[in-house]
């Protein structure tokens, strides 16, 4: 038997967030019973109930009850996929974790598939990619598209479940809606990246969270990662260089107002405006620079300090004078 207990610790842990869906739990515990009980390593069911409206958390209490590998955590509000992948992390105990949704669009059989290059040591991250029609494929695909131009990420679906190791989990930021820049974010950090094919059913029971509403925030998401990805470390390689041009523009513009005021006796007041204006936003950025450079600075610091924390757990109790 395969299955975690309390007693036995999983190799893989399957993180679950869920809200709003009490119809589908008992078939998703019922279905991950079925495909985990023969696999040769240990694995453990770890749902978080993202403060959930429903019955989800009746429900959750009667499963977590009848089946020892179910491991259930509770959010008293909607905290978002990233906080819920987060809070279960914490509570799981396997060296593998797996983003599994709670909404069946995905079946559990699948599972062994994603995390199998993990344990042969070939992949440190392992991306589903889709198969089958879709809602939302349309848009899906301009956003892998938009990824894999930005960033350099060779995987064709980059927003779809995934397994990770959790070395990637404790070293990738997980700020909210920022699971979908999972792959990206590990990829820039040097982990290694695989991909498999999941099949993608119908919704069974229950609505999807996701809707029209969320494409800005993605985009804008986009962005941030962006940016932070290419200059998080070095910020005044944008907002110096930017502040540069701008100034360098207005000394431009007011060797053209002195030229055009004393060669040719005819002065436009609207250039001073937009000296002035170019001068001061290029101050402004600068300015922005040196204080994104302290933040930087800073964070370097506790990197470095988490770095040291992470070697003296290693190191244990027995290792201290």
């Amino acid at each position: 038997m395969s299955l975690a207990t309390a007693a036995a610790l999983p190799d893989v842990s399957i993180l679950v967030p869920a809200r709003d869906e009490a119809e589908n739990l008992p078939d998703l515990v019922r279905q991950a019973q079925a495909a985990l009980r023969p696999l040769p390593y240990a694995c453990e069911l770890v749902i978080v109930n993202d403060g959930s409206h429903d019955a989800s958390g009746v429900v959750l209490e009667q499963l977590a009850r009848e089946h020892a590998f179910v491991q259930v955590v509770t959010h008293r509000a909607p905290r978002g996929i990233a906080d819920a992948l987060k809070t279960g992390a914490d509570a799981a105990r396997g060296r593998v974790l797996v983003f599994w949704p709670a909404d069946l669009q995905y079946l559990p059989a699948d599972i062994p598939r994603l995390v199998e290059p993990i344990l042969a040591g070939e992949a440190d991250v392992v991306t589903g990619a889709k198969q089958g029609s879709y809602e939302k494929r349309f848009v899906s695909s301009i956003y892998n598209g938009l990824c894999r131009w930005l960033f350099g990420v060779r995987v064709t679906d980059l927003n779809s479940v995934k397994a990770y190791t959790r070395e990637v989990m404790d070293q990738v930021p997980m700020r909210p809606d920022w699971h979908r820049f999972m792959v990206v974010i590990a990829a820039t950090r040097g982990f290694r990246l695989a991909e498999r094919p999941v099949p993608l059913h119908p919704r069974r029971a229950g609505k999807s969270k996701f809707g029209i509403g969320r494409i800005p925030v993605g985009v804008l998401d986009l962005v941030s990662v962006w940016f932070q990805l290419r200059f998080g470390r070095k910020p005044m390689l944008f907002f110096g260089v930017s502040g540069a041009a701008l100034m360098f523009l207005g000394f431009l513009v007011g060797v053209y107002a002195v030229i055009e005021r004393y060669v040719y006796d005819h002065g436009n007041r609207a250039f001073l405006y937009l000296v002035l204006l170019l001068v001061i936003a290029g101050l402004a950025l600068f300015g922005f620079g040196f204080v994104g450079e302290l933040v930087a600075d800073v964070r370097e610091q506790l990197r470095a300090l988490e770095r040291e924390v992470g070697r003296l757990r290693e190191r244990g109790p027995s290792n201290e004078r």
